[in-house]
């Protein structure tokens, strides 16, 4: 009997290890994975340990280069964290335009405005999950998301909505999870060429994996099309309400659309449209 018990006791925990820890709540909901990033957001920066010279070389400065020539180019980057991507392409200097950073974990976007105060006027957070993005098709001269798309409900659906809302032309710039984890994350991950090609099915071109990390890619594409650069736009050419797709119109304590629907404005300016 104890040993049944043990038995039991011993796959309980290997089940805990695998949902909480490698699956990170992903086969849990968007609500579990956002509470577990939220819960430890005090700590992830440490966690993480990143470098400022490897962020720049492999993230801000390429990026940065790509949308050198684009006047005002705006950037969205999905699943942004505690501001990691935001963070080395505003500090290097190069990149002139503006950014969206977006996640449904709201603790960890405080944490990114925080962080980013110094580039406050240029950028704008918002907290909401990558299964609906609230912008109108052909919105942004770059997307991002890095080390999410496996803990994403639909990675899937994510996916073709950060290609929908990029201009033609623009730039897509994802991780894809590689390494022994990958494979105990059944219907999240992709091999390389599977990858690539559905990014190619997409509209994608021009689709490139680079190592990055033992555990992710780095996977660089344009979306096909005759390149339509955006420049300065009011908020309500870029933001859409996620109930009706109605423009959205800033205000001091919320955003409110045109058919009354009112989102609020969290501390450090934050709007919530969850």
């Amino acid at each position: 009997m104890e040993g049944w018990i043990a038995a039991a006791v011993a796959a309980l925990l290997a089940l805990l290890y695998w949902q909480l820890i490698i699956a990170e709540g992903a086969y849990l909901g968007r609500r579990v994975v956002a509470w577990l990033y939220d819960l430890s957001a005090h700590l992830y920066d440490r966690i993480k340990g990143y470098e400022d010279a490897y962020e720049a070389w492999f993230l801000g400065r390429p990026l940065a280069r790509e949308l050198a020539l684009l006047p005002d180019p705006l950037v969205l980057d999905v699943a942004t964290g505690t501001g990691r991507l935001p963070l080395t392409l505003f500090r290097d200097g190069h990149y002139r335009g503006r950014l969206i950073g977006l996640d449904y974990a709201c603790r960890m976007v405080r944490l990114a405005a925080r962080k980013l105060a110094p580039w406050q006027e240029r950028i704008t957070w918002l907290c909401r999950d990558a299964s609906a993005l609230p912008f109108p098709d052909a919105t942004f001269d770059a997307v991002t998301c890095l080390e999410a798309l496996e803990f994403f409900p639909r990675p899937r659906r994510a996916l073709r909505e950060m290609v929908r809302v990029l201009r033609p032309g623009g730039i897509l710039l994802v991780s894809n999870r590689i390494g022994k984890e990958a494979r105990w994350l059944p219907g999240r991950t992709f091999t390389a060429e599977a990858f690539e090609a559905h990014l190619r099915a997409l509209g994608l071109e021009m689709v490139q994996t680079k190592p990055w990390q033992e555990a992710y890619d780095l996977v660089w594409a344009r979306k096909g099309g005759r390149p339509v650069p955006g420049g300065l736009r009011p908020w309500r050419a870029v933001l859409r309400c996620p109930r009706c797709g109605a423009p959205l119109q800033p205000g001091e304590a919320a955003w409110i659309c045109s058919e009354g629907h009112r989102f609020p404005l969290r501390p450090g300016g934050i709007l919530d449209l969850r």
